[in-house]
């Protein structure tokens, strides 16, 4: 262990013997995975949701706000939502790292980032969209990660429809694939660990049910709706906690 910390090395050895004792673990992560790599996250005290727009964060990134006004949401988006600086964190790598040990089988993440894979994740499930790639909302056709940051005040396809990022907007599902094959996960793993989300943001926080086994863990900065439904219990940064672990 290295420095002064401020979780209980008792819990961090526990968590340990848990993912040494795990062959199938499923990781389930949210915002604080990404806050340490200096992406803000949405609903903190310095969050997205407590800034101040001319309309609020959760309207401007709505389906039909961006519909109605693709250049205050092209404005946000650049101003906000361009991660393309950041890079992966401890808890990134981590992962990455168990998943090449073959522990890790799957990442189920709220992110947008693309900072998993970054870190070398091979099985990312994401909920919401990425920011890696773009499509056209007339024709479908596929443009790169930069496209939405370089193609002028509002990018338009070589048809002239809008460009959007592939991330799934307020007032949008959930792509259901994505959510069928993260259930299918769930339901084989044999550890789940929860981090850096608070859980209140459905259906994805509602995903965990669908996990039965008796090693599911909670890393998270302040408490959730499940804590008492887990077998172990983390009130500190994930970044902090997976840095003191091995593979």
């Amino acid at each position: 262990m290295k420095g002064e910390h401020s979780v209980d090395n008792s819990l961090i050895e526990r968590l340990q013997r848990m993912i040494d004792g795990s062959g199938r673990i499923v990781f389930f992560g949210g915002a604080g995975v990404s806050t340490e790599s200096g992406i803000p996250d949405f609903r903190s005290q310095d969050g997205l949701y407590n800034q101040k727009y001319d309309y609020p964060p959760e309207e401007i990134i709505s389906r039909s706000f961006f519909q109605a006004h693709p250049d205050i949401f092209y404005k946000f988006y650049r101003d906000k939502l361009d991660c393309r600086g950041a890079q992966p964190n401890a808890a990134h790598i981590y992962l990455a790292q168990l998943e090449r040990a073959g522990k890790l089988a799957a990442v189920i993440t709220q992110n947008i980032d693309g900072l998993h894979q970054a870190a070398g994740s091979e099985n990312v499930l994401e909920l919401h969209g990425t920011l890696l790639r773009n499509y056209c909302s007339r024709c479908g056709k596929s443009y790169d990660r930069d496209y939405c940051f370089t193609g002028g005040d509002i990018p338009r396809c070589s048809c002239g429809g809008v460009v959007r990022p592939d991330i799934v907007l307020y007032e949008e599902s959930l792509d259901e694939s994505v959510l069928l094959r993260s259930i299918e996960e769930l339901r084989a793993a044999d550890m789940l660990i929860v981090g850096g989300t608070s859980l209140v943001v459905y259906p994805a926080a509602g995903l965990i049910n669908y996990y039965s086994g008796s090693r599911l863990v909670l890393i998270n900065k302040t408490s959730t709706p499940y804590d008492s439904a887990a077998n172990l219990v983390i009130n500190d940064s994930i970044g902090e906690v997976f840095s003191r672990l091995y593979v």
